[in-house]
């Protein structure tokens, strides 16, 4: 009888589900920078990510709760902070010359009209090309927050204005 094991331990970010490698290797292979859009409990996180040899490296990165510097007054993990947040980040990554990036969602469940998809939308809006199909993206009026309150759409634009102040092209 032979003593050699045949089993081979999976990596541990895939034991913990933390990592599907064969979604990471097909948006590695496009050879684009990655746009990773995470939520939290109480945010939503929006990077750009290169992909290097020894580690990956973020090049622009983005918190919704730095829309509180910008005059946001309501929550940080809404369809509208999740838009101002890709869109700040996309006029980041504009100022250092990136293009082209593809989304990475990671183990969200991809649910069209969500907060992730107006991350995206902000990105686009900004300038940045992404693949994608417009049908996932929410509408206007769920986007500039006509849902939150009365003064929600005019907070809009002012946050959105002072966001093109600081990051805009000068």
């Amino acid at each position: 009888m032979s003593q050699i094991s045949t089993y081979k331990m999976p990596f541990k970010r895939r034991l913990s589900q933390k990592t599907n490698y064969k979604k990471r290797l097909a948006l590695l292979q496009s050879g684009l920078p990655r746009a990773v859009v995470r939520k939290s409990n109480k945010s939503i996180i929006v990077q750009i990510i290169e992909y290097d040899k020894k580690g990956d490296k973020t090049i622009v990165s983005g918190v919704s709760t730095q829309l509180t510097d910008f005059g946001w007054k309501f929550f940080t993990k809404n369809i509208t902070a999740g838009y101002l947040t890709g869109y700040m980040v996309g006029l980041k990554a504009k100022k250092l010359g990136i293009k082209k990036v593809v989304l990475d969602i990671g183990l969200s469940t991809p649910v069209h009209k969500s907060r992730l998809f107006a991350s995206m939308k902000g990105l686009v809006d900004a300038g940045i090309e992404v693949p994608h199909d417009a049908e996932v993206f929410p509408s206007e009026d769920r986007i500039k927050g006509v849902h939150l309150k009365q003064n929600a759409k005019s907070l809009f634009d002012t946050v959105k204005s002072e966001i093109e102040k600081k990051f805009g092209e000068k």
